[in-house]
């Protein structure tokens, strides 16, 4: 297994109070990429949090054949690279096929795999086989003990680095507190996507035809508090300096240029939550 992985892996493990991954959905040039993974470094450093970057190659799960998919693997790996070495700051990217993963392991320290295929075995398998940190998000068909068995995948094929991340955003279907709880039976981090949990697929009408994902912007601070007190592991969002603008999912991206205030306000909730820790309940009978 890859060292660097598993040194990253701890540390984010152990990050207090928690950590963050963030960036913006898709890769829309390198000035961008390079621009805004400079700012929100700054921001994470700030407010004290370990930061991980985020961004995609390729959307291809995207509700519309119009909708925007981004640069390609071949591109976008290597403006992923240049943002490594320009900031020292690790990598968080998805996969889609098993064929990508060889190619995205040389560059992305944690590998996403997407919530629609977080039960494809070979997907798993050949993630794990990288070496890197395997990140799996939950489908928003699955029970939260689904991931126990997926997360099981990654180890049975020889790779102890996993997390877990939950979202849910099947129309308006809410987010259950619960599966934060139940999902530690995974025995790894647990991930809170803010803000792909108030995504609203086929929600709004494109020009000339079609739909593309709609969102509620407004309600990320809800959901991102209501995790954060649970006392998830780390928090996963994306953010835009021009929300309204961005190509993809832009009614679910958080602005920079609020992400400081947000971050400040869940780092104190984090601070006095005991979510991760067990209540100890005691029913033995109670007398005054």
């Amino acid at each position: 297994m890859d060292s660097s992985s598993a040194v990253l892996f701890n540390k984010l493990k152990a990050a207090q109070p928690l950590f963050l991954m963030a960036g913006p959905n898709v890769i829309e040039s390198e000035e961008h990429i390079l621009r805004m993974a400079g700012q929100i470094k700054a921001v994470a450093l700030k407010v004290g949090l370990p930061i991980v970057f985020k961004s995609s190659f390729d959307k291809a799960n995207r509700t519309s054949s119009k909708s925007s998919r981004g640069p390609g693997m071949a591109e976008g790996l290597k403006i992923l690279e240049k943002v490594k070495v320009a900031y020292d700051i690790p990598i968080i990217t998805d996969v889609h096929e098993t064929i990508q993963c060889e190619a995205v392991g040389k560059v992305a320290d944690i590998i996403q795999i997407p919530a629609f295929l977080c039960r494809q075995t070979d997907l798993l398998v050949a993630a794990a086989k990288t070496g890197k940190i395997i990140n799996i998000k939950k489908g928003q068909f699955c029970a939260s003990t689904v991931m126990v068995n997926s997360a099981e995948k990654i180890r049975l094929a020889g790779n102890p680095n996993v997390m877990v991340c939950i979202l849910s955003h099947k129309n308006d279907l809410v987010v259950d507190p619960r599966n934060l709880e139940w999902m530690r039976e995974a025995n790894c981090p647990v991930v809170a996507d803010v803000t792909h949990s108030l995504q609203q697929p086929a929600g709004k009408t494109l020009e000339g035809g079609g739909v593309a994902s709609g969102g509620l912007r407004e309600l990320i601070p809800c959901i991102a508090r209501t995790a954060v007190a649970v006392g998830v592991d780390g928090i996963f969002m994306e953010v835009h300096d021009d929300p309204l603008n961005a190509p993809v999912d832009g009614p679910t991206q958080w602005p920079l240029r609020h992400l400081e205030e947000l971050l400040e306000e869940l780092v104190a909730i984090a601070r006095v939550s005991k979510g991760r820790q067990k209540f100890k309940i005691d029913l033995t009978p109670y007398r005054i």
